[in-house]
């Protein structure tokens, strides 16, 4: 299988629908990337009066007041996401968006598109999943962050008691923005392919580092899905930005690990490309 790019543009568009709508362009142009996903919450929802009304943690990527305003800042409605999905259509790359709460997922839903993405943060959100699996027939792609072994399992029995398992890439993630190499812990995904490969639709790797090594490694090691954040400028205001690729970061990776992939491959006796070479310099000496 040819591996499957996403560019997860996330909030980095900071709320502006031109900005978003100039880095779908871009992921399919200039960086040739399958998929762009995007996110959508429900802050209300979400979060406690208290932490709505609190102060953002770092006063230097808010934008607003308080952490809801801030969260609210940088929300498209369900309009503007029909918008974006159609663009992506007619540009012809895929269009995704991980959903954070029911009243997000009811929405992303209804739109239908190729896939949905159920976050590390709400993967053990039984309403949230029950409500993807029951009223969504399109691929579930599902992080593995922040969550222990046994919960894994919780959840990949849940997706099998709703017959949908089978729907699901699941995605070998460490919740950090951006991850250290020495806690990226690449071969969980070996893990996750012994123990659930046979289970799921395939396995995938999100990842949060600096630089594209580590997702070459990744494809090595069975993933078939990437997902990586997207910015047009690792400068701009937002704590997700430091964690991203920009254009170009993003055009190699796209290009990298569809090379790699068809190097990934056993040497089936003399190639054909060798016999020019072996009639040249082979020795046979009896």
């Amino acid at each position: 299988m040819e591996p499957y790019v996403i560019a997860e543009v996330g909030c980095n568009h900071k709320g502006d629908i031109e900005i978003a709508r100039k880095m779908i362009s871009i992921a399919k142009s200039f960086c040739n990337v399958d998929s762009v996903k995007f996110q959508k919450r429900s802050p209300l929802e979400l979060l406690s009066m208290e932490a709505y009304n609190a102060p953002h943690p770092d006063p230097h990527h808010a934008y607003a007041d308080t952490y809801g305003k801030h969260r609210e800042a940088l929300e498209f409605s369900i309009e503007q996401h029909k918008n974006l999905m159609e663009l992506c259509e007619t540009l012809g790359i895929g269009y995704s968006c991980s959903v954070w709460d029911i009243t997000s997922a009811r929405e992303i839903a209804s739109l239908n598109p190729k896939s949905i993405k159920i976050p590390s943060a709400a993967n053990l959100n039984n309403p949230v999943v029950d409500y993807i699996c029951d009223h969504y027939a399109g691929e579930i792609h599902l992080s593995f962050g922040m969550t222990t072994e046994d919960e894994e399992h919780a959840i990949i029995d849940r997706l099998i008691k709703k017959k949908r398992n089978r729907d699901v890439v699941i995605y070998s993630c460490v919740s950090a923005y951006p991850v250290p190499f020495e806690n990226l812990s690449l071969l969980d995904i070996k893990r996750l392919e012994n123990e659930y490969g046979s289970q799921v639709k395939a396995i995938g790797f999100s990842g949060h580092h600096l630089g594209i090594a580590a997702d070459i490694a990744a494809l090595a090691l069975g993933a078939r899905y990437f997902e990586r954040h997207f910015t047009l400028d690792r400068t701009w205001k937002g704590t997700d930005h430091a964690a991203s690729l920009e254009p170009d970061g993003m055009r190699r990776l796209a290009r990298d690990m569809r090379n790699v992939a068809k190097a990934l491959t056993y040497k089936d006796g003399i190639l054909d490309i060798e016999q020019p070479q072996r009639l040249k310099l082979k020795q046979v000496i009896s």
